[in-house]
C-alpha cells in the first residue's frame, strides 16, 4: 500500500523555512541583485552555491558540470518501465496515464537528468529516480495523493506564490508534487499555471513527468553524489530519516537496489538516512 506522501510536504516546509532564513543576509526577495550577487531559484540574492548553483536565474551563476554522452532512453527501456507499471493493479488510474513515451517526451526538457558524471553515476541516478517514483505512486498506480483533496497545502507565508482558495496543492504526479511554493515555480518553469490550474499535473501525463523531473533536477540531483540516503532526505527526510520511519526508508532502498541490479550497477554506499 502506498504511504501517503503528505510526509514529503512537511520536509519541504522545513526546506522553505531554511531558505527563507537566508533572506536575513540577502539583499532582496525576487532579486534585483547587485552585479556581484546571484539570483537564486527562490528569488534571493547571494554568492554561495545556494544562490549561484542549481536554479540560479541571473548573475555570476556557477557553471554546471558537463553532461555525459549517456542515452537515458537506452537505459529506461520499455521492458524496464513495464517491469514497474505491470505490478500495479489493472484498475489503477495510473495504468492509463503514465507511459514510457510520456516520460521520454518530458525528458527532452531536462537534458541533464541521468547524464551527470560517469556512466555508472547515470545508471544510479536513473535507478534512484524510479525507486522514489515507485514508492510515491505504488508502481505507477496513483496519480493523485490518497485523500489529498481533504488536506490543506497552502503555505500563506510563501507570498511569492499566492494560493487560489478554490484550488488544492496536494500531491500529484510521479513525485507527488505538493504545496503552492512548488506548484508556482514548477508551473513557471514548465509552462502551465501551477497556482490556478494545479490539476494539470494529474491530467497531462507529459507535464506530470516534467514536474517530477523539475523537482528532481532542482532539489535532488544536487545531493545524489552523497548516496541514495541523501535523496531520501531531500524528498521526505523530516518523517523518514534519523529513525523516524525506518520501514519506509528500507522500502525505498529495496526498490533502489533492485533497479541498480536490473541496470547492472553497484548501488554504492550511504543508502539510508
Amino acid at each position: 500500500m502506498l504511504t501517503p506522501t503528505i510526509s514529503k510536504s512537511i520536509s519541504l516546509v522545513t526546506i522553505l523555512l531554511v531558505l527563507q532564513a537566508f533572506s536575513n543576509t540577502t539583499k532582496a526577495q525576487n532579486c534585483g541583485c547587485s552585479s556581484e550577487l546571484c539570483c537564486s531559484q527562490f528569488g534571493f540574492c547571494g554568492n554561495t552555491s545556494d544562490y549561484c548553483g542549481v536554479g540560479c536565474q541571473q548573475g555570476p551563476c556557477f557553471a554546471p558540470p558537463p553532461a555525459n554522452g549517456v542515452s537515458v532512453a537506452e537505459i529506461v527501456t520499455q521492458e524496464f518501465f513495464n517491469g514497474i507499471i505491470s505490478q500495479a493493479a489493472s484498475s489503477c488510474a495510473g495504468n492509463r496515464f503514465y507511459s514510457r513515451g510520456a516520460f521520454l517526451e518530458a525528458l527532452d526538457s531536462y537534458s541533464r537528468f541521468g547524464r551527470v558524471g560517469s556512466t555508472d553515476d547515470s545508471r544510479c541516478e536513473i535507478a534512484a529516480f524510479f525507486a522514489h517514483v515507485t514508492h510515491e505512486t505504488g508502481h505507477f498506480c496513483y496519480i493523485e495523493e490518497i485523500d489529498g483533496a481533504s488536506k490543506d497545502y497552502c503555505d500563506e507565508n510563501a507570498t511569492q506564490y499566492p494560493c487560489n482558495p478554490n484550488k488544492g496543492y496536494y500531491g500529484r504526479g510521479p513525485i507527488q508534487l505538493s504545496w503552492n511554493f512548488n506548484y508556482g515555480p514548477a508551473g513557471t518553469a514548465i509552462g502551465f499555471d501551477g497556482l490556478n490550474a494545479p490539476e494539470t499535473v494529474a491530467t497531462d501525463p507529459v507535464i506530470s513527468f516534467k514536474t517530477a523531473l523539475w523537482y528532481w533536477t532542482n532539489r535532488v540531483q544536487p545531493v545524489i553524489s552523497q548516496g541514495f540516503g541523501a535523496t531520501i532526505r531531500a524528498i521526505n527526510g523530516a518523517l523518514e530519516c534519523d529513525g523516524a520511519n525506518t520501514a519506509t526508508v528500507q522500502a525505498r532502498v529495496r526498490y533502489y537496489t533492485d533497479y541498480c541490479r536490473q541496470l547492472g550497477v553497484d548501488p554504492g554506499n550511504n543508502l539510508t538516512c
